[in-house]
């Protein structure tokens, strides 16, 4: 038996080459563990609700028995082919939407669709209704199933508008996807992941791994 002495250091103390590994282990366990979401969802949510886009809520249950609810908004990321966002929810006309959603923002995007969804719902008098669901084994918007058709008429025929509202619900998950991902970008960033260091006073041995 023996015993060996380490040096422990605080993140200050460490040189660049520990700095940049001790970096790095906090930055994958913000993605593994505790990134927070919460407040991109709140926006999708809010932005969907001003489009008349309803995103379904599922319930969860955690490890310490907790109960509560969050949008059924998933998601992989950020770095492979296949990565992206898709949504469950309902989507029906929302007289001022693109109003609504320029005076809450100044996003080209979301105006752009909220536009365009105002445009097929006119040539249809405003009673298409959509059915969003995710399928398959990835995330993306392309695997949403989005079913469309008239609210009075389920049998009446729509043309092209099935595809054009299919297409502007995945490009919203996409502008979800974008949102998650300049999160991500942020909490992962050299700045943010510093700052938690230093607020949290993990300690590191010299190579930059913790404690």
């Amino acid at each position: 038996m023996r015993k060996e002495c380490k040096m422990v250091y605080t993140y200050d103390e460490l040189d660049d080459s520990g700095k940049e590994k001790a970096r790095e282990w906090y930055a994958q366990q913000v993605f593994d563990d505790s990134c927070d979401w919460e407040y991109v969802y709140e926006d999708a949510v809010r932005m969907a609700e001003l489009m008349g886009i309803e995103i379904d809520q599922r319930a969860w249950t955690n490890s310490h028995g907790f109960k509560g609810k969050e949008p059924c908004i998933y998601f992989s990321g950020f770095s492979s082919q296949g990565d992206g966002a898709s949504f469950e929810g309902t989507y029906r006309y929302r007289k001022g939407a693109v109003k609504a959603i320029k005076a809450e923002c100044n996003d080209a995007e979301l105006i752009r669709i909220a536009y365009a969804l105002q445009e097929v719902q006119r040539k249809h008098f405003y009673r298409l209704y959509a059915t969003c669901k995710t399928s398959g084994n990835y995330c993306h918007s392309g695997c949403m199933s989005v079913e469309v058709e008239h609210k009075d008429d389920p049998y009446r025929h729509i043309g092209d508008a099935e595809g054009e509202v299919r297409q502007l619900m995945r490009d919203f998950a996409d502008w979800i996807y974008e949102r998650l991902e300049a999160e991500y970008d942020y909490q992962t960033s050299d700045e943010a992941v510093e700052e938690n260091i230093l607020a949290n006073e993990y300690e590191f041995y010299e190579t930059g791994e913790p404690l």
